[in-house]
This record gives C-alpha cells, sequence and structure tokens, in this order.
C-alpha cells in the first residue's frame, strides 16, 4: 500500500505545487508500523492479522497497532 500511494496523487504535487502532507504521513506512519510489527517475536497469524490491520485500514490501521497492539 505505501508503494502505491507514492506512485499515485496521494503523494503528488497539489495545485499550488506543494506535497500533500496526508500521503507522506501516511507512509512513515505505515512503514514505522510495519517495521515495528516485523520486529516482535510474535506468531505468524497475530503478525498477518496485524499487517492485514496496518494494510487495509490506512491511517487508522497504524494508529490501531501502536495503540492496542500491546507490543514490547
Amino acid at each position: 500500500m505505501p508503494l502505491m500511494l507514492l506512485f499515485t496523487s496521494c503523494d503528488g504535487r497539489n495545485d499550488n505545487g506543494s506535497l500533500s502532507i496526508f500521503g507522506v504521513l501516511y507512509v512513515i506512519m505505515a512503514i514505522a508500523a510495519l517495521v515495528s510489527l516485523l520486529k516482535q517475536d510474535w506468531s505468524l497469524t497475530k503478525k498477518l492479522i496485524w499487517g492485514a490491520i496496518i494494510w487495509f485500514f490506512p491511517f487508522g490501521g497504524s494508529i490501531i497497532y501502536f495503540l492496542f497492539s500491546g507490543r514490547k
């Protein structure tokens, strides 16, 4: 998903030539959440579930992961 945003208009230039802040924020949050997820000692099933939440729910999935995952 983050790579898809890089190649679409979500982080493209606005009418005034500036970059979309929401596209950049989403990419940063999603990458941080996925890196944190991969570092956990959880089972594969738990990692896949959290990965799906992060992937399919932009912004909300990353926020939910950071708030409720019980990560160490």
